[in-house]
This record gives C-alpha cells, structure tokens and sequence, in this order.
C-alpha cells in the first residue's frame, strides 16, 4: 500500500476520513499497538484518535486485541484490524480448470480450491462459475454482506475500466465482458488480466517493491510493469506481454500466429506435457533424476533466461518469476541465475533475478485483492 495521506487544509469530513484511513493503515501493518502508538505515529490528538480508533470499532473492522505494559499501572490496550471483516473472491480461469479463492483484508487465503472445467462461453459454464462462488462463501462462512466482490483472472487482455477482454485468443473469448463472467453472480465482479492480477499479489506482498518485471509462467506467459508498487498498463493496455518476446524466431509456432514467442517455449505447459498436464509431478521426476524431465528443464531454462536478460537490458530492474513455475522455483533459481549472469554484458552477477514471494494460486489471489485495495482505500 502506499505511504500514509498528509492531512491538508481542506473541510473537517475530509480530514477526518484521512485520519481514519491513516490509522486503519498504521494498525493493518502494525501487529498490536496502542492509541499512544497511533498519536506517536501520526502525530494525532488523544481526542482524534479514540474518536477514529471507536469509529472503526463500530464498523467492524478494528477490536481490542490485548494490552501492555507491567509497571503496576493501568494497561494499555492495543487494537488490530479485523481480517475478516469483509473478504473477496478470486477466480482463476484457464482452458480447462478454474481455481476459487477467498481472501480476507491481510490478503491471507483462507480457502482455496481447484477444480476441472473446460471453459466455454455457454450458459452452463457462467451457471458454474456461480456455484464455485457460492461453495467457497459457504465453505468460508461468508456473509453476503461481508463480500467485497468477485474478481476473475482471465487469460486475455482486460480494458481499463475492467468489463471487457479487448484480446483473448487463447480461449477464443474477445469480446467476452464482466457482465457475462458474472450472469448468474449476485455480487460485484471484474475481469483482471492474469499476468497483471499475479503482479498485483507480488505489490501486496512486498509493500515497498518499487519498481520491478513480473515474468508469470502459467499455462501461457504474461507479464507486469511495476512502477512505484503499481502495475503500468501502458497506453493501449498490453505492456508486459514479455510473452511475445520472439527469441527463437522463425521456429516454434505460438497461439499469437507468430513463430518463437516466449510463449512458446515458456509456459508451464511446455514442461507439464510431459506429465499429462500435472505440473507438480512434472517437478517430482525432476527431484529424483528423471532424465527426460532434465533434458526439458535444461531446454527451458536456457529459454527462460534468455527471455529474463531481454527484459532486463530494457527495464534494468528485478525481474520476479512467478505463475505456476515461479512456485516450483525456490531450488533451481541460482542454476537460472548463472544461465542469466552469461547473458549479462553489464554486471558479473545476475542477482536481480528473484522468485515470487506469493507462490500460491497468485492470479486468483490477486484478482480477489484488486476488491480489498480499493476497499482500503475508500476507509
């Protein structure tokens, strides 16, 4: 999130809706404090902030979370948000599974499930996603009041006001529109693009990320700008399609009608092809020496960095790999790097090159968050 409002010359609600928000933000990042912590903070008066500290009590969304202190005294009370107070829903979808998740205002997932459906624009399908939505709110215990909306990750590009997929052919759904995602969806919804929804969990994990590449390895390649924590959707909203980076042109074909994108040799499918699609087992033949999972890791990840050392000699910032590989990642990230550092005409090093701190299901996540950002936002 970003750094707290300064309180200017403007009417008494207005500043009073700032000091609110600034202390919600102060007892969010913080872990138990005090109304002395917040006046310390904020430089607040004891009357502005118990009158702010009760306000957000009685929405809801703070409580009494202990006390400090042990000189014989009186203790004082400390406060913390209350993650549960409202929650949003992510939807991952891909050709032929769609991932639910529920996330609360810490942005932790609190439920979480996965389940095959091929993805078509019919009736049935959108009549599914509604009954995802409704299992994971009665799975979690959500009140529909407490549901801040649905938000959907989707593997296209998304117009800004998020309603409408302006360039998805590899579901072969342009044109396709919130409002159809969401027919049988009682509740707000949005489209993120899934790269873009996966950066945004990166922001949210990673509070003071600045600027940074988020490479996505799923099922297709996408990836995000981030320029001081936000993501930079470019003027026609298609940057970061690292995706159709050619780097081997003239070779293999990609969804996109070019021949030897990113895409192509990078997706999670190209190495889970050799699993029937089961990515996890893919990474097990690879832990006990399967030699055909080695042949194919050692293809891809030639690939990956030489797609990671073209964004970089660009943007000259961390590139984070995260999606479905970026997960898997942890323990082959310094061979990835060495293959990286041989590219590098600048630096002996190719330290830049990290692994995504929201390993798990980060597009659904992140298309929930987009809700309890704005959220946050409007305290």
């Amino acid at each position: 999130m970003k750094g707290f409002m300064p309180v200017k010359k403007t009417t008494n609600s207005t500043i009073q809706q700032i000091n609110r928000k600034n202390i919600f933000r102060i007892l969010y990042e913080g872990d138990g404090m005090t109304k002395q912590d917040v006046m310390a903070t904020l430089h607040l008066s004891l009357p502005t902030t118990t009158q702010n500290i009760q306000n957000l009590m009685a929405k809801g969304l703070i409580t009494e979370s202990g006390s400090v202190g042990n000189t014989g005294g009186r203790r004082a009370k400390t406060y913390d948000i209350m993650p549960d107070a409202k929650m949003a829903i992510g939807l991952d979808i891909t050709r032929n599974h769609v991932t639910t998740v529920v996330v609360d205002l810490k942005g932790e997932i609190c439920y979480c499930t996965r389940v095959r459906k091929s993805f078509s624009r019919e009736d049935d399908y959108f009549r599914f996603l509604s009954s995802r939505v409704e299992a994971a709110m009665e799975e979690a215990a959500i009140e529909p009041e407490r549901l801040l909306g649905v938000g959907i990750g989707v593997p296209g590009l998304v117009t800004k006001d998020k309603k409408t997929v302006f360039y998805g052919k590899i579901l072969d759904f342009t044109g396709a529109t919130s409002e159809e995602f969401s027919r049988y969806i009682p509740y707000p919804s949005i489209l993120l693009n899934d790269a873009n929804a996966g950066g945004l969990a990166e922001i949210w994990k990673k509070k003071n990320l600045g600027n940074a590449f988020y490479i996505g390895l799923s099922n297709n390649v996408g990836g995000a700008v981030i320029i001081d924590n936000e993501v930079y959707n470019g003027n026609l909203f298609h940057s970061g399609e690292v995706g159709h980076i050619r780097i081997h042109p003239h070779k293999k074909s990609c969804y996109c009608g070019q021949k030897g994108c990113v895409d192509a040799y990078c997706a999670a499918t190209v190495l889970s092809s050799l699993t029937d699609g089961n990515l996890a087992e893919f990474f097990r033949l690879l832990q006990e020496g399967h030699r055909e999972a080695g042949r194919l890791w050692d293809t891809y990840l030639d690939d990956l960095a030489l797609a990671i050392i073209n964004i970089y000699m660009i943007l000259n910032c961390n590139i984070i790999v995260g999606g479905y590989v970026g997960a898997y990642l942890d323990d082959y990230i310094d061979d990835l790097r060495q293959r990286v550092k041989k590219l590098n005409p600048f630096e002996d090093n190719a330290d830049f090159v990290v692994v995504c701190s929201y390993k798990n299901e980060s597009i659904a996540a992140g298309a929930a968050l987009d809700f309890i950002h704005g959220f946050i936002e409007s305290i």
